[in-house]
C-alpha cells in the first residue's frame, strides 16, 4: 500500500493535467454506504473515492517516462455504451464551469463521448463559471458559451442543447439571439419554490422545457477539491491544482425511464509550475 502510494505520489506531482472519471455510481456500492447531502459532497466523496482506488492500483513507473496527463479511472467501474443499445438510451450531460474558457466545453463533451463510447450526446446543459461577488450573469456572458455548444450541435456531438437558472428575461435574449434555440432551462427550487409564471408561459410558447435541480452556484470548491486529493494521494502540493471543469452524466432507458449508469469527469489542471 505505501509503495503503491509512494507511485500515485510521484505521477502526482509530475503531473499538470488530471482527467478523472469516476466510473458508473449505479453499480459502485461503495459508495453508497451514506447517502450524501448534496451535489457538491457527492462529488467530493466520488473524487475521494476514485482518487484511492486508484492510488492503490497504479502500475509500476520504473524505467517509464513520467506522463504530463494524468487519467484516473477505475476500470471495471466504467460502463461503456454498446453499439446495440444506443437507440434505446438517452444520455444527458450537466457541464459546471470553473472558468471563461470555451474551449473547456469542447474538451469535456469530447471525454464524455469517448468515456462513454458514443459519438453524440442527446443533451449538454451548461453551468456558467461563478460570476465575481456583485455581478449578474448577462448576455454577453452567455455568448460565447452558447457559441461552442452551437458549433458541436453543428458537428453532430450534441443533439440538443440547454441552459441553467436563466429568468425569463435573460432566456428570452438567448432565444432571440442564438441560431441553436435552448431546448430547455433548469430552474433551481431552493431559490424558487413556485415556477415563475412569467418563465411558464414564455417556455411553453417556445416549447422550451423547464427542468428543476438542486444544484449550487459553485458545485466543488477549489479547497474542497484540494482536500479530495491532499486525503486520497498524500500530495502535499495540492493548492498547485485548480478545476477546470466538471460534467456529470446520466443514461437513461428510454422506454423505462430508468438510470442505467451515472457518473462524473472532472478536469484540473496544475499552476505555478
Amino acid at each position: 500500500m505505501d509503495t503503491q502510494n509512494a507511485k500515485a505520489k510521484l505521477l502526482f506531482n509530475h503531473a499538470t493535467t488530471l482527467n478523472l472519471h469516476t466510473g458508473n455510481l449505479v453499480n459502485r456500492s461503495r459508495l453508497k454506504k451514506k447517502c450524501p447531502s448534496s451535489p457538491s459532497e457527492e462529488l467530493q466523496d466520488c473524487i475521494r473515492a476514485t482518487l484511492s482506488e486508484w492510488s492503490t492500483t497504479t502500475a509500476s513507473t520504473a524505467g517509464k517516462e513520467l506522463p504530463s496527463t494524468l487519467d484516473c479511472c477505475i476500470a471495471q467501474a466504467t460502463d461503456e455504451i454498446t453499439p446495440e443499445e444506443r437507440e434505446e438510451l438517452k444520455v444527458s450531460v450537466k457541464v459546471f464551469l470553473s472558468g471563461s474558457d470555451c474551449s473547456s466545453i469542447r474538451n469535456a463533451v469530447d471525454m464524455a463521448c469517448l468515456s462513454l463510447g458514443v459519438s453524440q450526446l442527446d443533451s449538454v446543459i451548461i453551468a456558467p463559471p461563478p460570476l465575481p461577488e456583485g455581478e449578474t450573469l448577462t448576455l454577453e456572458h452567455l455568448q460565447p458559451l452558447w457559441t461552442e455548444l452551437e458549433s458541436l450541435v453543428q458537428s453532430l456531438k450534441i443533439a440538443a442543447i440547454g441552459t441553467s437558472d436563466l429568468d425569463k428575461s435573460l432566456l428570452e435574449q438567448l432565444y432571440n439571439w442564438a441560431q441553436v434555440k435552448p431546448s430547455s432551462n433548469q430552474v433551481n427550487l431552493a431559490s424558487c419554490c413556485v415556477m415563475p409564471p412569467d418563465l411558464t408561459a414564455f417556455a411553453k410558447e417556445f416549447d422550451i422545457q423547464l427542468l428543476t435541480h438542486n444544484d449550487p452556484k459553485e458545485l466543488i470548491s477549489s479547497t474542497s477539491f484540494q482536500e479530495a486529493v491532499q486525503e486520497s494521494t498524500q500530495d502535499q502540493q495540492v493548492a498547485d491544482w485548480s478545476l477546470e471543469w466538471v460534467l456529470r452524466y446520466s443514461v437513461i432507458v428510454k422506454s423505462r425511464g430508468i438510470i442505467k449508469s451515472k457518473g462524473y469527469l472532472v478536469q484540473a489542471k496544475r499552476r505555478n509550475l
